[in-house]
């Protein structure tokens, strides 16, 4: 199963943060799963990536050429995609990507989440979708979107497509039970 993971690239992040991506790397190759990522050899971005090469993953790194600089490139990942731009990016991380895991992170991991949970309510793509959130970085914004919920400006079924995990093993276990379904 190819897994895509959307972190933070901000060197401010707390070190938790970059355990967490390092400890959820480290998972996905144990489970034999293939990394797909950013592309990023910062943050929590390189840590993911740094997890996985540490069990023997493979690691498929997908980045807009804008970034290379700017995001440090992985130049350790086992297949890295140099794309365009960020809308091509995010095409060839979802058409790769058996499912997605999201970690707590800035807008572009928001814009990532959003963008995938949107095409799998309008039916573009069928694949699950998991948000691990351990410390409950995300708990107002869970909040914010019950709210708009109740306001009717998000449809009541809308939450069901995503799985909210504060584990790693849980998220892995709810990706791979999709996947089999």
């Amino acid at each position: 199963m190819k897994i895509a993971v959307y972190c933070a690239s901000s060197t401010a992040v707390p070190k938790e943060a970059l355990q967490l991506g390092f400890d959820l790397g480290v998972e996905i190759a144990k489970l034999g799963h293939e990394l797909v990522w950013g592309g990023g050899a910062i943050s929590v971005m390189g840590e993911v990536a740094r997890g996985a090469r540490a069990q023997g993953g493979v690691t498929i790194g997908v980045i807009p050429e804008r970034l290379t600089n700017v995001e440090f490139i992985d130049s350790e990942a086992s297949q890295m995609h140099v794309v365009k731009d960020m809308r091509e990016r995010k095409g060839m991380i979802e058409n790769i990507s058996d499912g997605f895991i999201a970690l707590p992170g800035g807008m572009g991991t928001l814009e990532e989440l959003f963008e995938i949970w949107v095409g799998k309510y309008l039916g573009f793509h069928n694949k699950p979708i998991v948000v691990l959130d351990p410390d409950g970085v995300y708990d107002s914004l869970r909040t914010a979107l019950g709210d708009l919920t109740e306001k009717k400006f998000l449809k009541p079924g809308l939450h069901d497509l995503v799985r909210w995990c504060n584990r790693i093993d849980e998220s892995l276990q709810h990706l791979e039970s999709s996947q089999s379904a």
